[in-house]
């Protein structure tokens, strides 16, 4: 690498071996390529929301031992329209939890607290009784961070 750098700085010299240059640009993209595809590997299907639990969680023991926690959560974006008015937009999501952070969901979580998730979005469908399809989008939560206070536990205070 020394001597690629002497002689590209060389001022005697202004001819650089081009299959040099080749292979450390071939190298340097393949870095760049494993650089990125680490990252992006790292990012894809992570979902991250902050807001309020909707509901206490729905939370079941299943057959096979395992312990699931769901509840909704609402979402709050605020902005300005067109007249200068605040706005306030609310997206409700459903969140679905298992083993250890259901129990947490379960035990901490109730309507009007503060939650920030951290997981994926996963998509299924099922049929109805009628025989229509529908789709369904939950958060599974991976991980949950307790925030603020519940409403009910602030008018205690």
């Amino acid at each position: 690498m020394k001597k690629y750098l002497e002689t590209y700085h060389s001022k005697k010299s202004k001819k650089i071996n081009a299959p040099d240059i080749k292979s450390k640009s071939n190298f340097i993209n393949q870095v760049f390529k494993a650089i990125k595809v680490n990252v992006m590997s790292t990012i894809r299907n992570k979902v991250q929301l902050i807001g309020n639990a909707g509901n206490n969680p729905e939370v079941k023991n299943l057959e096979n031992g395992k312990k699931v926690a769901s509840f909704s959560m609402a979402t709050n974006e605020f902005y300005k329209n067109s007249n200068g008015e605040k706005v306030q937009n609310t997206q409700w999501h459903t969140i679905v939890a298992w083993e250890k952070t259901a129990e947490i969901i379960e035990k901490f979580v109730t309507t009007g607290k503060e939650v920030a998730i951290e997981g994926k979005l996963s998509t299924r469908s099922y049929e109805t009784n009628q025989g229509e399809k529908r789709f369904v989008t939950e958060v599974i939560a991976n991980e949950i961070l307790l925030l603020g206070t519940t409403n009910s536990s602030e008018s205690d205070s």
